[in-house]
């Protein structure tokens, strides 16, 4: 029904939190919905299972939110909209700046402060008319994939709370799942969107570099590692919140004024056939992975199939310990320069995890001759990358090498009889990507025997992000395993 002629009737809020992020928006703007009633279905989901989980913290003064949710309504009623995201609760990842609230990284260092700006990503998700309801969870300063804190304790898994969310986006992973967020944002350096969209079951996507302003910061000619991207429950509602992301920012000389933010609002049904789609799988053996993991991420490639598409196995000729050896650097080269200045004020230091500790004084122990010959190894990395898309359209392989493992362990320290010798060595099936800059989308591949999710990376050529979208769309409506919920869900 249309509330602008006749009086409205409130919608069910499980109606409401199950509907698409794509179809909410058109409900409100049809005002076939309220704003009020959208925030209170949400709010209600939260009350019933975030205590389960822990995925979105530092909420604000529910009167405070249910006033902004009456302006929103009166602003349609003077048939105004801010944009696609007018009336959504949203709750921006715990590391890129939010104005008015809370911002940690995660850290004791930062706990209780109180953001005086917006990152430039949250800036336009502000403007185009959403309402934050508190922020995401995410691990101290993003590093490593498993989202615990000394300020807020553990993000747990949407399909086992005994497991693991993922991270660092992890909060955003499982109040997606968990329909506590109709999108979500989330950023990337070493798989952050793609390690909870793997274990949520859900869709995270990292954009080419420069794509979507990240930022603005103090190392903007430097961060060339880190993205901000989209988190969804399926592929359009990932580009809705996409074309309200990306776009040029003259703050940020990396962000790209080709990246016109109206092209990912576009439809996203494309003829597969005969794209050739190249599986890279564990990398020829020489990535640890749990085996029935890695039988079940083959196993999807038969969707890819049913699409149209052929299917090859993909072989990169390089060193792959040369690359992870010149990842580690580079990443600790970058980590130490934004946070070396707590490392060096004793008070600052015992606040600080052990990981960080590691990457800052790995960083600071580095001679620019070593710097530079990783950067070297990354450029030969990309090229060898340049020669498998001359072969093939689209690359795919595994997110993880491990299925979500036990929530209160830090992070794995044996993978397929392998010691890991880093906290995130486990992690090492993100680095191709990470060290190209290319756009992925981390995408269901189905569930294992003990219940829990698994995912893989469709990985497109050089500034080919909505083409990515495409063929994950198509790959999703052929799979299906996105549309499998949580058992949390049936809960009463």
């Amino acid at each position: 029904m249309n509330v602008a002629s006749q009086p409205s009737v409130a919608a069910q809020p499980s109606d409401l939190v199950e509907m698409d992020a794509v179809g909410l928006s058109a409900a409100i703007h049809r005002r076939d919905v309220s704003c009020v009633e959208v925030l209170n279905a949400y709010l209600a989901q939260i009350d019933r299972l975030n205590p389960i989980v822990n995925a979105i913290v530092a909420m604000p003064e529910r009167e405070a939110l249910q006033v902004q949710a009456k302006e929103r309504d009166a602003q349609l009623a003077r048939k105004q909209s801010l944009g696609p995201l007018h009336g959504f609760p949203q709750a921006p990842k715990d590391i890129a700046p939010l104005a008015g609230l809370v911002t940690t990284n995660g850290s004791p260092i930062f706990a209780g402060q109180v953001t005086k700006v917006d990152s430039a990503a949250n800036a336009r998700v502000r403007a185009s008319g959403a309402i934050f309801i508190g922020r995401t969870n995410s691990p101290e300063f993003g590093l490593g994939a498993n989202t615990y804190n000394r300020v807020y304790g553990i993000t747990r898994n949407a399909f086992n709370p005994a497991h693991t969310a993922g991270g660092s986006s992890g909060g955003a992973g499982v109040a997606l799942a968990l329909r506590m967020l109709p999108v979500a944002d989330g950023s990337d350096m070493m798989g952050s969107l793609r390690v909870p969209a793997a274990f949520n079951n859900v869709f995270g996507f990292r954009p080419s570099v420069g794509c979507v302003p990240h930022g603005p910061g103090d190392e903007v000619f430097f961060q060339q590692f880190s993205v901000t991207g989209p988190m969804a429950r399926n592929v359009p509602d990932l580009a809705l919140l996409l074309g309200v992301q990306a776009g040029f920012d003259p703050r940020l000389p990396l962000t790209r004024k080709q990246d016109d933010p109206r092209l990912f609002g576009q439809p996203l049904e494309r003829d597969m056939r005969g794209l050739r789609i190249g599986w890279l799988g564990d990398l020829g053996g020489h990535l640890p992975m749990e085996a029935e993991l890695l039988t079940l991420t083959q196993r999807s490639l038969e969707h890819f199939r049913a699409i149209g598409c052929s299917v090859e196995i993909a072989q990169p000729h390089f060193d792959f310990e040369q690359l992870w050896h010149a990842w580690i650097t580079l990443r600790s080269f970058t980590f130490s320069g934004g946070h070396a200045q707590h490392y060096h004020d004793p008070a600052r230091r015992s606040q600080l995890k052990p990981e960080a500790i590691w990457e800052i004084e790995r960083g600071l122990a580095l001679t620019g001759t070593e710097i530079f010959d990783a950067a070297k190894v990354r450029t030969a990395w990309y090229q060898e990358l340049v020669r498998l898309f001359g072969q093939f359209d689209y690359l795919v392989m595994p997110t993880t090498q491990i299925f979500p493992f036990d929530a209160e362990q830090h992070w794995p320290e044996d993978l397929a009889g392998k010691p890991m010798d880093t906290y995130h060595r486990w992690m090492q099936s993100v680095i191709p990507v990470t060290m190209t800059g290319l756009p992925t989308l981390g995408a269901p591949a189905g569930f294992g025997a003990a219940g829990l999710p698994a995912g893989i990376q469709i990985i497109g050529p050089t500034q080919s992000d909505f083409s990515v979208l495409h063929v994950g769309h198509a790959y999703d409506l052929a799979s299906q395993y996105s549309r499998v919920q949580s058992p949390l869900l049936a809960q009463t």
